[in-house]
This record gives C-alpha cells, structure tokens and sequence, in this order.
C-alpha cells in the first residue's frame, strides 16, 4: 500500500513545469497552498448575477418579435405589388434576424401575416392582414398628430447636449423610440425653423433656449414627494426614485451607502457642466450627474425603454463619456438591462408596472395593440374567422391585378401557335411586340376522332 501512494513517474519529475500550472501538486507538496483570489467584480459578472425581473424580460422577447414583424413589412412594402411570394421571403432570414425558417414564423402568427396560394401563378404567397395594416396606419397617423410633443422633446434633448448641438444621424436611430416620423427632418427639423436649424446638413442645433421647459421629469417626482410624503427638502432634492426588482437581496451595509448617494449633490441635466474635479467625490457627483441624463432621456422616449447600445451615439454630445453598462448595472432600483432577443435593453423601472406602462400615451397605447396581435398566435378567434371568409375576394382581386399588365422580370409566352411577329431591340431592355396572333382551340376526342375519317376519306378520293 505504501509503495502505490508513493509510486510517481520518473519523466514526471525531470519535465519542467508546465506555464499554465507552474506547482505540480501532489504528495510531497500537499502542504502548499493554494492562493485565494477575490472574485472579479465587472460589468459582465454583474450582468451575470443580477437579480432577473421576469415581467421585463418576458416584455423584451415579445417586443422582439414585433421589431421583427415590422422589419418584414418595410421589406415587403418596398416591392410592387400586394403580396409577396414566400419563396423570396425565405432570403431575408438572416436579414431580419430569424432563427427558425420563414415559413413557421408566418404561419405561426397568423393575425399579422396571412399565407394564401395564388389562383394563377400556383405558389405560396404572403400579405399583412386588414388588421394589422389599419394599426400601423392608426400608428403613423397619431405620430402626426403629436407634432408639438416631438418639437418638445428635441428642445429638451438638444438643451441637455453640451454645445445644444446633436447629430441627425443620431437621432434618426431613435426615431422609433423617441416617436419621431421617418420624414422628421423635413417634417419638424426645416418646418420649425423657429426653433432648430441645420448645421453642415448632418447637425441640428437649438436656436433659443427655453427656461420654462429644461425641467426635469425626476423634478416632478421629488416635488410630489415632499408635498404628499411631508419628506424634508434635504431628503429629496437629490433623490432618485427606487424601485429594487422582487428578490433582491440587500447586504450589508448597502441602506447606507444608498442613502449618502441619494443626498449626493449633482449638476442636474439641464444645467451646464463645470469643471469636473478628479477626487473621488467629484467623480461619483459627475456619474450621479449621468445617472441623470439617462433617467431624463429615457424619460423622454415613448416607451421608456431603449436599447443600451443607442447611448454610445450621444456620449460626447451629452457629455456621458463613461462606461454606460456599468453604470447601469450599479443602480438596479434606478433601471434594469435585460438581455433577451441578443441585445441589451434598458428599462426605467419607475415608469413600469406588472410589465406595463404606468402612465401609457397614444403611441405606446398603438403599439401594446399590435403587441396583442402578435401574442394571439395562431388562436382561431372570430376576427380571423371573418378575416379568412373575406380573404376569398381579397384574393380574387390580387389575380386580376396581377393579370394586367406586365412586370419586370416575367415572361408572358403565348400558349397557341404565333404568327407574324417582329422583334425590335433596344439598349436598356428587349420588348417583343406581337403583331398578328391567330389562337388555335385544343381539339376534343371526338374532333380528333372526325379527323382521322376525313384523312382517309381524302385519300380514297386521290386513288
């Protein structure tokens, strides 16, 4: 027994150490210990053990999908006609983001995309519901009428820039999020030319500051507390509501730290910034200061939420040059990142409830509607009962409209024999022009039949 426990291999010894494991442990080293190492503390560890909100996180996946409906309307809407074959759709998997085949996700959410076989062409062919297209056209008409609201909200964004300067580019990527139409640099940038101008075609600037609007929405909130909750001004004049998400689990000592850092004085977003300090209260008074700006500019979107990667587009023109996931993920009562759909969406937990917005407005109330439309699935419902009984006609006039006329990229060959046509060539496209077009009609069994008999009754004539 003892020589098996002291039994050790002779090449063993002579190999130098490997670089990865410098110590071999084993027996004669037992009493070497191992060297014990504090467990990291990074953005991507507190992503990892952050405490899950499942109503948000089940909101993220639904909103997902909707994105995805959506992207597969504007592509359908920039081909010509009223349908799209299936066929053709297959390649815009990748372009959408699927990860199933195109055809399960159609047919699967039957209330938004109606799957049907052409009458003449024989193929499979998809189209958007009646439903589904008076939503988007409800969506875009309320977006019109909040104009001033989002002439509001730009004068907001560009009061809190450094400069009062921000980038089209920029905000054409929150378009979505902050209700703006597609056309908005024409529609409200040049109409309102009052209130913004264009710099270098590519940066609208603030022409006038406005006092009366640079109030924070977080000022609101703290006005209502120290009047409803009798909370003293030096609680509340710095505060930030907290909402922690359900099984969070307070340590020690962590009451006290957030209750300095409530009472932590802070440039507020619409005040100017001056010269930053490099102590370590100057530094956590200038991240509570981008604390705020995220609070107002989520704030200020539609939906109060807003994917985490967007802010990176407005870190030097707000002056938030810090890491913003991280900061995000210190103030869990403040917002929450959830991670579904393979992005990293932040949420502002105050403006949630129950995985609903507590304060809804017209847009978002348009868009919970088609939400709703997405999550039926494919339950037989009596809207879509009535739906399929009227797509009958639907798809009648889809085949006369296909029927007139001709389109790129198709070949329309006469079935009979032709005769007499001319061919004329030109540089850009070949037409063929049919001039004179005799039909012969497919001959019956019976007219075959009389044929035959005529033949041979011919040929007895010439003998």
């Amino acid at each position: 027994m003892r020589s098996l426990l002291f039994k050790f291999n002779k090449n063993t010894l002579l190999s130098p150490p490997s670089l990865t494991n410098p110590i071999q442990f084993g027996p004669f080293n037992s009493f070497i210990q191992r060297r014990w190492k504090k467990p990291a503390d990074t953005a991507q560890t507190r992503l990892e053990n952050r405490t899950r909100d499942l109503k948000l996180d089940k909101l993220t996946a639904h909103i997902r999908k909707l994105k995805t409906a959506l992207h597969l309307f504007d592509l359908m809407a920039k081909r010509r006609g009223p349908f799209v074959s299936v066929q053709i759709m297959s390649r815009w998997v990748d372009v959408v983001g699927l990860n199933v085949s195109m055809g399960d996700f159609l047919r699967k959410h039957s209330h938004v995309f109606e799957v049907f076989t052409h009458p003449v062409k024989k193929n499979v062919c998809c189209r958007v519901t009646e439903r589904m297209l008076s939503l988007i056209q409800e969506e875009k008409a309320v977006i019109r009428e909040s104009e001033l609201e989002n002439v509001r909200r730009l004068r907001k964004l560009l009061m809190m820039s450094k400069n009062g300067t921000l980038r089209v580019h920029a905000l054409r990527l929150v378009s979505r999020e902050l209700g703006l139409p597609e056309d908005f640099r024409e529609s409200i940038l040049s109409k309102y030319s009052d209130d913004f101008k264009l710099v270098h075609l590519e940066v609208v600037a603030l022409v006038e500051r406005d006092e009366d609007v640079a109030v924070a929405e977080v000022e609101k909130w703290r006005e209502r507390e120290y009047k409803e909750r009798w909370l003293s001004e030096f609680e509340t004049k710095y505060a930030f509501p907290i909402n922690f998400p359900t099984g969070f689990v307070i340590k020690k000592g962590f009451r006290g730290e957030l209750k300095n850092w409530q009472r932590l004085p802070y440039v507020k977003p619409y005040e100017k910034e001056g010269k930053r300090s490099r102590t370590n209260a100057g530094i956590e008074r200038f991240e509570k200061r981008v604390v705020g700006i995220i609070h107002e500019f989520l704030s200020l979107t539609v939906e109060k939420m807003m994917d985490v990667e967007r802010f990176a587009h407005f870190r030097k023109d707000l002056g938030t040059e810090v890491n913003v996931r991280e900061l995000l993920l210190k103030h869990p009562g403040i917002f929450y990142v959830s991670t579904k759909g393979n992005t990293q969406t932040v949420f502002l937990r105050e403006a949630y409830n129950k995985g609903c917005l507590s304060d809804p407005n017209p847009i978002y109330v348009v868009r919970r509607k088609m939400l709703d439309l997405m999550l039926l699935g494919r339950r037989n419902t009596k809207e879509l009962k009535s739906e399929r009984a009227s797509g009958g006609n639907r798809t009648e006039i889809v085949a006369n409209k296909s029927m007139d006329g001709t389109r790129d990229g198709e070949w329309i060959l006469p079935l009979c024999s032709t005769r007499g046509f001319a061919a004329s060539f030109s540089s850009h496209r070949f037409e063929l022009k049919i001039l004179e077009m005799k039909f012969i009609p497919c001959p019956t069994e019976e007219d075959m039949m009389w044929g035959f008999l005529h033949d041979d009754a011919e040929r007895n004539d010439d003998c």
